[in-house]
């Protein structure tokens, strides 16, 4: 944990608790998850009570209080991905990395999670992997995504 990257952050917002949110995507982009004493530190400079910022960080699922994987992996399982099989995508995100939705695999490569809506359904079923859309993927092609990220 690099606590002068975390400093830079909350000074490039001047300390403004106003900015709370930005700040905390802003430092867990750069860790991947935000630890207690992250927090901590955050709530002693932005004079922000460590409970109200607790409420915020389990309130919204952008935030996570675990290490994240290098490599986040959202599966689309609503309504358009589901009738074209992306339960099978799913199934197949899992043999391969041996992770379920929720989890972050040992070598903290891969984190894995299901999602209800990625919103191109035309693509289905459709898979996004650190931001990037891969649609109309077979589960074959799920496991030559994946090599891409290895």
């Amino acid at each position: 944990m690099d606590h002068d990257k975390t400093d830079q952050i909350i000074n490039k917002y001047q300390g403004d608790a106003s900015s709370l949110i930005q700040i905390l995507l802003e430092i867990q982009s750069q860790n991947r998850w935000l630890p207690r004493e992250v927090l901590e530190k955050v709530s002693k400079k932005l004079e922000v009570p460590l409970n109200r910022i607790q409420h915020i960080v389990t309130f919204y699922k952008a935030f996570s209080l675990i290490p994240k994987g290098r490599h986040e992996i959202h599966v689309c399982m609503g309504t358009a991905c589901h009738v074209r099989g992306a339960t099978r995508v799913l199934e197949t995100v899992q043999d391969l990395t041996g992770i379920k939705p929720g989890e972050t695999d040992f070598d903290l490569k891969f984190s894995l999670e299901t999602v209800n809506c990625i919103g191109c359904c035309a693509l289905g079923p459709v898979m996004e992997i650190d931001g990037k859309t891969h649609g109309k993927l077979a589960p074959a092609e799920t496991a030559d995504v994946l090599k891409n990220y290895e």
